[in-house]
């Protein structure tokens, strides 16, 4: 049933080739209700300098996003837009939902230079051997590397709120309990 859901806003939503809708279709049809495995004792940061504890495990939801290392990382990261997703969220749920941020970067010294530029004071985990992908083996498409997880890490939904206005809806509406 919650295929059906996902399955048909992805249809309503994309307005790709019925070729790249086929494909887009089986890998949410893939991802969902997969669990997301994490490596043991991830160490997250504020900008990659100050460690800070950071427990997302028992909350009912959690927002996951996995940024690798190709490209060019501070435009694949939309800092800004992420800030006003979490700010919108925020104002719109009385529980706190963690945003988990784990990045494989190029450049560690890059991405924290970017992270400062862009005053962006939330934990994130830089995943240098890129342990958290190995585990998951996530979508070379950085449009599906995001990932609306429950309480129990199981996708709910696949696809960036920040990079796609609809999918953002989405997962406001499922986090709010009005899908």
């Amino acid at each position: 049933m919650r295929y059906a859901y996902i399955s048909m806003h992805v249809l309503t939503f994309l307005s790709c080739q019925d070729k790249n809708k086929e494909a887009m279709l089986r890998l949410v049809k893939e991802w969902e209700g997969k669990e997301i495995l994490f490596p043991q004792n991830p160490i997250f940061t504020i900008q990659g300098k100050d460690t800070v504890d950071f427990d997302f495990k028992d909350s009912e939801y959690k927002i996951v996003t996995y940024v690798d290392s190709a490209g060019c990382t501070s435009c694949k990261l939309q800092l800004p837009r992420w800030i006003e997703f979490m700010e919108e969220l925020e104002s719109k749920t009385k529980d706190n939902v963690p945003f988990v941020f784990v990045f494989h970067p190029k450049s560690a010294k890059e991405l924290r230079h970017t992270l400062r530029l862009h005053g962006f004071n939330h934990p994130v985990f830089f995943d240098e051997k890129d342990d958290f992908n190995a585990l998951n083996r996530f979508p070379d498409d950085m449009m599906f590397q995001t990932f609306l997880l429950d309480k129990a890490n199981k996708v709910q939904m696949i696809g960036n709120p920040v990079l796609n206005p609809q999918v953002k809806e989405l997962y406001i509406e499922k986090i709010t309990g009005r899908d």
